[in-house]
């Protein structure tokens, strides 16, 4: 019987390593033992993601499509699970559009501020990346809030007023054409816009992240290129591993690494391999292509998903969420990789870093510390 990926750990084996929650002290010695999904983690593992800011460029809190995601408690079980994720940050995006964006954007906010406040022994809501130090240090996670779109801004000035709400990163466009330039799924694509270009102009003066994740490939560089200096692909995969929309072409991460920004390798099963199986391995291969291609200064990670992943969804919005997206994308049987699909994820591809022999220093800047960097650079 497969196990439930929402237990926490509630038994350890003697002489374990307890994952007692987010930054908190390792306790213990020896190998840390998930008795919910099977497996054990080095010491070495444990310690490392213990020490190291980690961050998810894009960590949903909660995948669910009702009130109910945002306006009720977090569990117990959920908590436990935040706790012992090694997660340090998650930066908490939907996609809003159309036209009601800005409204849906702004209800988006008050919700998800509602729901961090009514968490206050685990969450931290951030205003700058200080946040995200004070986090680690007192054993929360800190959340970041963005939007996975840019149809909120009715004008330039909106992106002082959105960041003055809380707003620390926006994608210029998701799938999809908007004002400001072409998603990854247009059959054209125009380039940035001259309004787009007005708005990466205006968050560059806020101190609001751009994020080109969703973007064309043209809209992309044109993004690239019109920022005063380093932006974000917070989640996405590399094209040259991956033929797919969603995924970068090795032109637009030289452009990104050119001026300082960072790429985050996301764990969408179709963004990850072809075919199967997919693997935490296969995640590792684009990290490593990342690296060979741009340096290890460049890359980290955003998930695309919440702790638990798509797959334990409820029936009727997992098909909902396929349902949203163009037959490119291409979706299979499961949009989890193998070994990603549960709180500890973190730990795993920490485990397969190892193996590929990276030094603890540049697995930490892959878990967060180039995110950090580009962070505190960014926001005002």
């Amino acid at each position: 019987m497969k196990p439930n990926r929402r237990h926490i750990l509630t038994g350890a084996a003697a002489g374990a390593v307890y994952l007692s929650g987010a930054g908190s002290p390792i306790l213990g010695s020896g190998p840390a033992l998930a008795a919910d999904i099977g497996k054990s983690y080095s010491a070495r593992a444990v310690a490392l993601v213990s020490k190291s800011v980690v961050i998810d460029m894009l960590g949903v809190l909660r995948l669910e499509f009702t009130a109910k995601a945002y306006s009720t408690r977090l569990s117990e079980q959920e908590i436990a699970d935040f706790r012992a994720s090694g997660i340090t940050a998650f930066h908490n995006a939907t996609g809003v559009g159309g036209p009601n964006a800005r409204q849906d954007a702004l209800a988006f906010l008050a919700a998800w501020h509602g729901f961090v406040g009514r968490h206050p022994e685990l969450m931290l809501q951030v205003a700058s990346v200080n946040d995200i130090d004070k986090a680690k240090r007192d054993g929360k996670v800190a959340i970041i809030s963005g939007l996975q779109n840019a149809d909120e801004f009715s004008n330039a000035d909106d992106v002082q007023f959105f960041y003055d709400l809380g707003l620390r990163c926006a994608q210029l466009t998701y799938n999809s054409q908007n004002l400001l330039g072409s998603g990854s799924t247009e059959r054209v694509d125009g380039g940035l816009t001259d309004y787009g270009t007005e708005i990466v102009a205006a968050m560059n003066k806020a101190g609001m992240l751009v994020d080109v994740s969703h973007c064309g490939d043209r809209t992309t560089l044109d993004a690239i290129a019109a920022a005063d200096g380093p932006i974000a692909i917070t989640h996405s995969n590399c094209r040259a591993l991956v033929n797919h929309p969603r995924c970068k072409t090795d032109e637009a991460i030289r452009a990104l690494a050119k001026k300082g920004g960072v790429m985050g390798v996301t764990g969408v099963r179709n963004f990850v391999r072809d075919r199967d199986p997919t693997t935490v391995s296969h995640i590792a291969d684009h990290i490593d292509h990342i690296v060979k291609l741009v340096g290890i200064d460049h890359v980290g990670i955003g998930t695309d998903a919440d702790l638990y992943g798509y797959d334990d969804m409820p029936a009727d919005q997992n098909k909902m969420l396929r349902e949203a997206f163009k037959s490119s994308y291409a979706f299979r049987d499961k949009i989890d990789v193998d070994g990603f699909d549960h709180p500890r994820k973190i730990y795993d591809l920490t485990e397969e870093l190892i193996r590929r022999g990276y030094s603890e220093p540049n697995i930490a800047m892959v878990l967060g510390g180039n995110f950090r960097r580009l962070l505190g650079e960014i926001w005002k």
